[in-house]
Order: C-alpha cells, then structure tokens, then sequence
C-alpha cells in the first residue's frame, strides 16, 4: 500500500504535494519522492525514510513547477533500496515521471514483453516501473502528444496489464496524467479549486489529502478513467477500458484509510461505526447473558467500532492502551522480528482498567496473529480476569495480490485453522470475528445496498484471476524470511 498525490495548479506545487504526503503518511513509510514539471523540465527528489526526513528545504527549493506528483512507499515486493523509491522516469517518449499505488499480478510476463518486444529496460524490481514503460511505450505508439493520445495509452495499459493500480504521472508537454484499475480495486479522488491564479486540479488516495489542501472534492475517478490536467486549468476525463466489475477496496475501510477520507461517496468513519454496529449484534446473538465488563479498542482503527460495540453491549468503553506516536504503524513494519518489538514500545497497558475486570478487546483485523498473542498478554499481565478478543473484520485466510502486504497465506494465522484453533493460539477466553456479509453490508451501508467490494483477503475469490504458479513466486518476495534475506544480502 502507497500514497499517491498529483496536482496540476496555478503557481509552484511543491509545497502543496509535501503537506499532502504528510496526511498520507500512514500509508506508507519507508520511502517518499516528489517529481515536479517546470516547463520542460522535470524536477525529482526521492529516498527513503518518511517525509519530513526526506524532503529540507535545500531539496524543496529545487522542487519548482506548477505540475507534480508525490508518493510515499511501503514495500509489498521487491527489493527495499532507495532504488525503489517512487516517482520513476523514463525520458522516452517527451519524458515521463510516474507513482503508482497497487500491485501487477502479470509483473513477469510484462517485464519480458518489455525487454523483448517494447525493446525497454527495467532498471528495478517495482511493477511501478513496469507499468511506467508500458505506459510509456503506449504513448508512444499514439504518434502524437494530447490528452486524447494519453487516454489511448493508458487504454492499452488497461488492456496490457492485470492487478490493482492507481497511478499519477507527468508527461513534459501535455501535464498531470492520472489513471485508476479497470475494477477500481485502488483508491483515486479528485479534487478542484478556484484561485485568483485560475482553476486547479488534484488527484489523491484519499480525500483527507484534498481536504487539508483547501480543493473541493468531486469525485472518485470512475474504474479505468483516465484524466489529464495541464496548468492550463483544463480537464480531459475519459473511461479507457471495458465495462467491469467495480470492486473497491475493503481493507481501505477496516484499516488503512483515514477515518476522515471518503472513498467511494462512503465516509471511513461512519463503515467503522456500522462494522462496530453488525459486530455488536453477532455478540449478542452468540452470548445474549455476556459477562464483558469493559470495551477497549486497540488504537488507533478500532476506536470506532470498538464504541459502537459498547452502545450496543451496555457496558463501559474505556482507554486501556496509550500509544506512542513516534512508532509507525505495525502493520507495515518490513520484517515480523521488527513487528514484534515494535509492538512493545508502541503500547502500554493501563493497569486500572484491566485489573479483575472482563474486558472486549476490539481490532480492526487480526492478521499475522503475533501483535495479537502479544496484546492479550499484555492484558492478562496488566490483572484482566477474562480476555475476549473481536475483530472488526473477518478470517484473513488469504494473501492479498492488489497492493496490500498481506503475505504468504502460510503466515496468516487464520489459512488453514478454525476459529477455535486461533482463539487458542492467540491465548484470549473468546474469539469474535466479523461474518463477511456483515462487513460488506456495514460498509455499503444504507446508500449503496448490495454494492461489490474486493474481500479477497477473506474469501480468496480475486476479480482478476490469478495466473499459475503466482503464489509461489509471492511467497518467495513477500515472506518475512524472503524479505529479511533482501536486507541481509
């Protein structure tokens, strides 16, 4: 999972692309890079570490142009260089920056069509540079520089490439080109605004980006759109691929996403509630005399469901964990050795409210299952009588193939064990999951009743299909020990 920004304004857009990084921080924090487009010329500085680690002001300073685009990384594959390091460029045709949030099921077979048929070559292991050269021998092909060859090209990315992608891009001439997947599975809005300079336009992962930024947003970018925006304060939007099934992102709304974005016309906020709602149900159903004194959250994404849950239940919603701030999110640690310390220093139980009480852990998901072993300790340790753990999402029985670091299914907790079987492992009295058509319904909500999302992480049925022999090789790039031999060696 990454962050992407692009804006195409009136004055330099430097300074804008770094304040929207920063709200988009909690998407990924191992690397960050933003491109600018100075007339004909393009501007880059990229490295790893989070953004305010690697943008100065030296490094700003030479970010000049009224064009950008901005990403921060988290690593799903490949290798974890500087080398990875988003925006890429390819200086042909007419030059080319791009950033991209996702991840190509079809990577292999690309990168040889690439070399052997596009006569282009792939400096990296990212798919974001893949799908750059692909992009860019497309436009190529156009024979000439508008935002209706750019829309054609992108159509034969559509056709050439196979996954999850939202990608911002820049091409020297023509301006902010931004593209979403044919199944809309990665998340792109798009946002406007009127200066006394002329009308600007910005596309980002999430609204929150738009929002602190001072642009109106307008809409989420329909499944295979393709917009261009020069600093011209024009728009040229375009659906450049077949009719698909639309399927959002679900895990955009149990985890990643800021509760204060919009995706899909749906508030983060509001699904986290609703989740809190469906799975406060599912308790009472199962155990209508429940003994559960206390609900806490496990922060900072399940603060929502975790007081709906409380309403609903008639029992007191209590802080039990403070944060430490200055940890990144667990989550997306590179390695499971680095997960499990990080999980130390980032939490600490308040004893009183743990003390001879029954308490209702609540998490948006459980995932690996190691935090979770650890945090049920934590709350034994601090004097719990009883520890019952909820999950405001389902059994992650499956990897992720879309742009989400779910890893090889052998290193989920859930693949191949039953309920019981986990609520042992991770050592809590109860387990309670969330059922799937609960989460999807809490999700929808009342405005888009029946609406379709990617669960694949739960439910293994994938949108795209999934070529053969492609977990085997995810297996060898996204296992832990794949990743810690990459640092090693």
């Amino acid at each position: 999972m990454c962050g992407i920004i692009g804006i195409a304004g009136a004055s330099d857009v430097a300074a804008a692309l770094y304040d929207g990084l920063t709200v988009l921080q909690h998407r990924g924090q191992d690397a960050a890079g933003i491109a600018t487009l100075d007339g004909r010329r393009l501007c880059l500085h990229k490295g790893n570490g989070m953004v305010k680690e690697v943008f100065d002001e030296r490094a700003m300073a030479g970010l000049t142009g009224r064009v950008g685009i901005g990403h921060c990384r988290y690593p799903t594959a490949g290798s974890e260089g500087s080398d990875e390091a988003q925006p890429f460029y390819v200086n042909s045709p007419y030059g080319i920056a791009l950033a991209h949030n996702g991840n190509l099921i079809n990577t292999d077979e690309l990168r040889r069509m690439v070399f052997e048929q596009d006569r282009r070559n792939v400096n990296t292991e990212s798919d974001s540079e893949v799908l750059l050269n692909v992009f860019a021998h497309e436009l190529q092909n156009q024979g000439e520089l508008s935002p209706r060859a750019a829309a054609r090209a992108v159509a034969g990315v559509h056709r050439r490439c196979t996954g999850g992608y939202a990608v911002v891009s820049m091409v020297i001439g023509l301006g902010l080109v931004a593209f979403r997947d044919p199944h809309g599975i990665r998340p792109l809005v798009l946002g406007r605004r009127e200066t006394a300079r002329g009308v600007e336009y910005a596309v980002a992962s999430e609204s929150v980006a738009l929002d602190i930024l001072g642009f109106v947003r307008e809409r989420d970018l329909l499944p295979g759109e393709c917009v261009v925006a020069g600093a011209d304060g024009r728009l040229h939007a375009e659906v450049c691929a077949g009719p698909a099934e639309h399927t959002p992102c679900i895990f955009e709304y149990v985890y990643f996403a800021r509760p204060d974005s919009m995706i899909e016309n749906i508030s983060v906020h509001k699904a986290r509630m609703r989740m809190g709602v469906t799975l406060g149900q599912k308790i009472l159903r199962l155990r209508p005399g429940h003994d559960i004194d206390t609900v806490i959250p496990i922060p900072d994404t399940s603060r929502d469901a975790a007081l709906e849950i409380a309403n609903l239940l008639g029992v007191k919603y209590r802080e039990g964990f403070v944060k430490n701030r200055y940890v990144g999110r667990t989550f997306i640690m590179p390695g499971q050795g680095e997960r499990v310390r990080s999980v130390r220093r980032k939490l600490n139980p308040i004893p009183l409210e743990f003390r001879d009480r029954v308490v209702l852990l609540v998490d948006d998901s459980i995932v690996r299952g190691t935090t979770s072993q650890q945090i049920v300790q934590m709350a034994r340790d601090a004097g719990a009588r009883k520890v019952y753990l909820a999950s405001a999402a389902p059994p992650v029985r499956y990897p992720n193939v879309y742009g989400i670091d779910m890893p090889s299914a052998d290193e989920l907790v859930a693949h191949g064990r039953s309920e019981a079987e986990i609520e042992k492992l991770l050592g809590c009295d109860w387990l309670i999951y969330q059922d799937l058509a609960d989460l999807e319904a809490a999700v929808a909500g009342p405005k888009f009743p029946g609406r379709k999302f990617d669960s694949s992480c739960f439910s293994g049925e994938y949108v795209t299909g999934i070529p053969d022999g492609y977990f085997d090789r995810l297996r060898q790039l996204r296992s832990d020990e794949a990743k810690r031999k990459r640092r090693v060696g």
